[in-house]
């Protein structure tokens, strides 16, 4: 299917963060948009309010008319997260439609253009949102599908006037295969989506398969470490890109970046984190590869404030600290907890964390319980199932006995607010990537007001 050619798209699974970025970008084209999803979220009421019509019942009566009949301007798009049994779905499914998943359609966008494609089993959202800015920021400019909401921009896609696109590239059920990036980044290849894949062998052979794809005379960079071929780069090491220097100043990393050719010093970052700089060291990579200029990567780097639920500060008040951030993977939470240590070494860490999926908390069951362990406190939710039927014996339960900390508990989500409330703690990260989010706001005024 030509992109000039679609006049009309409907979109199952619209709410998604990928799926809505998708959705902006089409109705922007001047497209008919409309589409289903099952729950509604501030992100669908931005999209309604965008002028998108979305339907919350999964009946084929609110599909609308203009979207009844198979047409060569209309294009469906779904998400693998609905399920087989979608009346919406199977409506699109009898009636002929071509239905393409949203890695597909990002195929079909940056097709001809050039394409900078960030993939990794965590690390992807934050490290394409980064190189999306320094591109904006510095005027160089780019079309963006992105996994977040940037902070800059309130949104999930940026609009470019040039050819340059740079998207996020899921390696869930090998959905990157569909891009051939004139620029990779490969941030991490941590075992995940262990049910699509089996084991890390079969995830690494698909990471491999993406940096074939890239084009001829392209640029690949690799996070120092990882099994594959490129320019490494990292924040310990002797890579051919390297972050050194890393200090904390004023709430803010500040590093130096060399590559061999160019040297910036005192880059600051206000993401906090190594592994954020590393991120950092990836997107300059990228955007010097583009040509622009070292002066101007650097203010960029400066004015980035980040993506949402990606360790951000809710609160920050003489007597509370309230972090919230995404991470749903052992490797992520690791990660976070070093960073909120490094920002906040002499504070008592209380843990709210909400386990996603039942085979991810399976598979990984030892290694949540060993970074978990380390929090002063653990507050656990019941596991978010999202596209999946419960495990027979993968409970939240069964997670908490392998915490040795002692100061842990499971807590239904309804009744977290009012335990923060009565313990009162100093500082509150809260971690997951379910429907934790919407415990945040309820938070943010719980604590503010405490």
């Amino acid at each position: 299917m030509e992109l000039s050619n679609i006049k009309r798209v409907y979109f199952v699974g619209i709410g998604g963060i990928g799926m809505s970025a998708l959705a902006r970008y089409f109705a922007k084209r001047g497209c008919v948009v409309c589409g289903y999803d099952k729950t509604r979220t501030a992100l669908t009421g931005q999209l309604e309010q965008e002028g998108i019509l979305i339907s919350f019942l999964d009946e084929e009566e609110t599909i609308p008319v203009a979207f009844r009949e198979k047409f060569d301007d209309t294009l469906v798009v779904y998400t693998p997260a609905i399920p087989k049994n979608s009346q919406i779905l199977n409506f699109f499914q009898s009636k002929g439609f071509d239905l393409k998943k949203r890695s597909q359609v990002l195929g079909i966008i940056s097709e001809g253009m050039y394409c900078v494609a960030v993939a990794g089993t965590h690390g992807k959202t934050t490290t394409s949102s980064m190189i999306a800015h320094i591109l904006t920021d510095t005027g160089f400019g780019c079309t963006a599908f992105l996994g977040g909401i940037t902070t800059n921009y309130n949104s999930n896609v940026l609009y470019g006037k040039n050819n340059v696109v740079v998207v996020e590239a899921d390696e869930y059920d090998r959905s990157f295969l569909t891009l051939h990036p004139d620029v990779a980044v490969i941030t991490s290849m941590d075992a995940d989506h262990l049910d699509i894949y089996g084991d890390e062998s079969h995830l690494h052979e698909s990471f491999n398969l993406f940096a074939g794809q890239l084009k001829e005379n392209g640029r690949l960079f690799i996070k120092d470490g990882l099994p594959i071929a490129g320019i490494t780069y990292s924040a310990t090491g002797n890579s051919a890109i390297n972050a050194k220097n890393i200090r904390v100043e004023d709430g803010c990393f500040v590093f130096d970046f060399e590559d061999g050719y160019t040297t910036i010093k005192d880059l600051k970052l206000a993401m906090p984190g190594k592994h954020n700089v590393e991120n950092a060291t990836a997107a300059i990579g990228s955007a010097l590869s583009l040509g622009i200029h070292p002066n101007s990567v650097k203010k960029a780097i400066a004015s980035f404030k980040g993506v949402k639920r990606r360790f951000e500060t809710i609160v920050k008040t003489e007597q509370h600290i309230y972090i919230d951030d995404y991470a749903h993977h052992p490797e992520e939470l690791r990660a976070c907890f070093d960073a909120v240590r490094q920002l906040h070494p002499d504070k008592k860490l209380t843990v709210v964390f909400q386990p996603h999926l039942f085979t991810r908390t399976r598979d990984f069951a030892d290694e949540f319980a060993k970074v978990l362990s380390t929090a002063d406190e653990v507050i656990l939710l019941e596991i978010y199932p999202a596209r999946e039927l419960p495990i027979e014996g993968v409970t939240s339960q069964m997670l908490l006995d392998k915490i040795t900390n002692q100061h842990k508990q499971i807590c239904a989500k309804e009744s977290v607010v009012e335990l923060i409330k009565i313990k009162n703690p100093e500082l509150t990260l809260t971690v997951g990537a379910g429907d934790i989010d919407t415990l945040i706001e309820p938070l943010k005024n719980t604590l503010t007001h405490a």
